[in-house]
């Protein structure tokens, strides 16, 4: 029997590889369950959080949508306004301890997310562990490598592997995972990245992902090519400013403008604090990538 057809893989593509307006202007998807709709809802939701939107999604989600929803909002609340974070972060706790919804994928996802804005990794991991969708799988990844246990990101991409080899979040893991390990599997990243641009929408993700696969190689010239048309994309993006920093320092080029236009963007991000301005703090930087 042919299994049906997944009417949301190009949103959750677009999603996924850091196409958001894309995702938002695609999403009028016909003969939707209630269960897909609410994951669609979520989707451009999640697009509009990731372009900084936060008012948008605390705006137009209101106390009668799904579980969810709500969660979606809870994050655009916590990265909206730092003062109420307590309150935020108090509420999905409360959730998360709800017996009827505390098992909810799209709320430990959330919760997982929140608490690696934190740098709480450990009780990000008590929401997002189990795993269940990939999106939490992957999500177990980057949280390992953050904590520097690349073994620990390697069993949890073993089980995406399982499920979907080609998935894009599978891929993405894997990109992440040699990046971490470095050596002769950046090439293998690059590769991963490059199929990415191949087939989809160029974005900044993309972009950045080739980016810092450059700049592990010492090709820092392309690194710089491929940063500035990420600029050209989103001059806000925290990601894009940051790699150009650490690019700059290392081709020996002013930084202070990309600098200032990050401490704009995130006055917390660690290259800000560490007031990064000279060649000698290059290995600093360098740790940062990635």
């Amino acid at each position: 029997m042919a299994t049906a057809p997944d009417v949301l893989f190009n949103l959750r593509n677009n999603f996924y590889l850091g196409a958001y307006q894309a995702a938002i202007n695609n999403n009028d998807v016909p003969n939707l369950s209630e269960e897909d709709a609410i994951e669609r809802d979520c989707l451009v939701y999640r697009s509009y959080i990731a372009l900084g939107s936060y008012q948008l999604v605390i705006n137009e989600v209101d106390s009668s949508a799904a579980t969810p929803l709500q969660a979606v909002k809870l994050l655009a609340l916590y990265l909206f306004s730092p003062d109420s974070k307590e309150n935020t972060i108090s509420s999905i706790r409360e959730w998360l301890g709800d017996a009827a919804i505390g098992n909810n994928p799209i709320l430990r996802l959330i919760a997982g997310t929140i608490f690696m804005h934190e740098q709480d990794y450990n009780e990000a991991l008590k929401y997002t562990n189990a795993g269940g969708t990939m999106e939490l799988y992957a999500l177990n990844v980057h949280i390992f490598l953050k904590m520097n246990r690349s073994d620990y990101a390697e069993k949890q991409l073993r089980v995406m592997q399982q499920i979907d080899e080609d998935h894009t979040l599978t891929q993405l893991a894997t990109a992440w995972l040699n990046l971490a390990v470095g050596g002769s599997k950046i090439q293998e990243a690059y590769l991963i990245f490059q199929d990415f641009s191949e087939k989809y929408q160029m974005t900044s993700l993309i972009l950045n992902g080739k980016a810092v696969c450059c700049m592990h190689m010492g090709n820092f010239d392309e690194a710089e090519s491929f940063l500035l048309e990420a600029l050209n994309k989103d001059a806000k993006d925290q990601e894009t400013l940051a790699n150009l920093v650490v690019c700059s320092l290392h081709l020996g080029k002013p930084s202070a403008r990309f600098l200032s236009q990050l401490k704009l963007s995130d006055p917390e991000h660690v290259l800000v604090k560490r007031g990064l301005t000279a060649e000698e703090n290059f290995d600093r930087a360098m740790q940062t990538v990635g």
